[in-house]
Parts: C-alpha cells; structure tokens; sequence
C-alpha cells in the first residue's frame, strides 16, 4: 500500500516501521547463486556454486581469502563483494602491522556489518547488495559467521544463502548435530548434499560450478599448505574426489496412474431417470 511511496529513499521509514531499500538488498542476496558454510569442533568450510554468463565465459569467482585464517564466500553482486573484501584485507593487515597479530573473526565480521549499516542510515547511499558467509578460526576453533546488507551478522553451527537456499537449510537443519564429530570429508560431503539440494532439477555438482573453502588441518586427499591449518581454496580437479564420495539423491517414485473409470451405463429408454448434458 505503502510501498511506492516510501522505497524511494533508505532514510525513510514505512507506517509499517520498514526500510524497503534495505530490503531490496536483502532480495539481491537471494538472486546470487547459493553458497554453504558448515563447522565442526577443528575445522570450518564453505561450498559455493559457481555461474557461468554463457558458454563462452569463465565461471564467477564465489570465494576470497581474506587472511591466513579468514575466508569468505559470497552471493550477490561481485561488484559490492570486491569492496568489501578489500577492506576485510586492509583491517586485518592493519591487525597484523599494529598489533603483530591476526583479527579476530568476531571484530573483522563487526567492521563490515558497520561498514554496511552506514549505508542505511545516511542519505544518498545504497545498501551493499551483497551477503557473506564468514568463516576463520582464532583460539577458541573454527567459526562460521554470516553477513548481511542490513548491517547484521550472527555466528551459525550452519547456514546457506544465496537462490533456493531454505532447501539447503532444510538439510542441515536435519543433520546439524552431527557436524561437530565429523572429519574434514564427512562435513565436506555434507555440505555438497546440502549445496546439491539448491540445483535445478536438470542441474548437477561438477568439478566446473563447485568451489569449496576450508579451515583446519590438512585433510586426506591434500597436499601440505604452509601455515598449516591456514584458508585455502579447493577447485577444479582438486574437488572432483570430493564429489566422488557423494550419495546418489534419492529419486522421487514416479506417480501411479488412476485408475480409468467405468463409463456409467445408459439409462434404459423410459427410465424416470434424468440424462445430464455436458456443456
């Protein structure tokens, strides 16, 4: 009722008590192709799903490291990502350069979720149309945390943003409780499911639109990474022993067909009974 009265400008609030720019921007994050983050007590990864514009391009770039020990996965506009993350690197560098020390997760995931809420506050700005899935670790483990336009962010054992992510979520919502115990291939596998369950019906993981970000110790089927334990980025063939390992998805049974009815028998000439004509 309200709305083309009040969505013009990110200052003004609706009767309603809403800022509809920002939830324009909200709205950007769940037209970006999905992207999965789960944790475990030693490690934390992300599962992105990479789009290709046409046959002839090279598929989007859906994760970034940030430090040694922070990396992000993205979905929205790449454009607001890039500027973003750039200044993610300079707070942690800074960090490094004043204090001799890595940031913690935490205080990096506060400074974008400021940074962000500025830009629903002063006029003539636009809210960043992009969401991050956060993960590092720092003394006390791993940590998934995500970020959002609005300028809020919140720490998860799992999450999924992005196109058709409730699927995803429905996933892990079931199987949570058991990421905490898992090794690095048990919760990669679980993220592929999840990260699965956001395809089209035609669609499938392959090694070209699948990209996976790990934290913790190094896993079975990788090679030695210095620092140890440190963010890296697996594509290409480096994912395919991964997708190897995935359970094929149950197909649906297909639909029993009705049975085909009796055509009711003709009244005997006479009958009182009355003879109903189709229109």
């Amino acid at each position: 009722m309200f709305r083309n009265t009040y969505d013009s400008d990110n200052t003004v609030f609706s009767p309603q008590g809403r800022l509809h720019q920002v939830e324009y921007a909200l709205e950007a994050v769940k037209q970006g192709s999905a992207a999965v983050g789960l944790r475990s007590k030693t490690h934390a990864i992300l599962l992105a799903l990479k789009r290709s514009t046409g046959e002839l391009a090279s598929y989007q770039q859906k994760m970034f490291r940030i430090d040694d020990h922070v990396g992000i996965a993205i979905a929205g506009l790449t454009s607001d990502a890039r500027v973003l993350s750039n200044f993610m690197r300079q707070q942690a560098m800074g960090e490094r350069m004043i204090f001799n020390r890595p940031m913690p997760v935490n205080r990096l995931v506060s400074s974008i979720a400021d940074k962000a809420q500025v830009n629903t506050q002063e006029y003539g700005r636009r809210p960043y149309g992009v969401g991050f899935l956060v993960i590092g670790q720092d003394q006390t483990g791993p940590h998934l945390f995500e970020f959002s336009p609005s300028g809020n962010s919140y720490e998860y054992y799992a999450m999924s943003i992005g196109a058709r992510s409730q699927s995803a979520k429905t996933y892990l919502e079931k199987h949570y409780e058991s990421f905490a115990d898992c090794n690095l291939e048990d919760l990669i596998r679980h993220g592929l499911h999840a990260l699965r369950e956001t395809l089209q019906q035609d669609k499938e993981l392959n090694v070209n639109n699948t990209s996976v970000g790990i934290i913790g110790p190094m896993g079975q089927h990788e090679k030695p990474i210095s620092p140890p334990g440190s963010f890296r980025i697996l594509e290409g063939d480096k994912v395919e022993v991964y997708l190897q390992s995935m359970e094929k998805k149950e197909e649906a049974p297909a639909p029993v067909p009705a049975p085909a009815s009796v055509p009711d028998a003709a009244p005997a000439p006479g009958s009182d009974e009355d003879v109903q004509m189709s229109g």
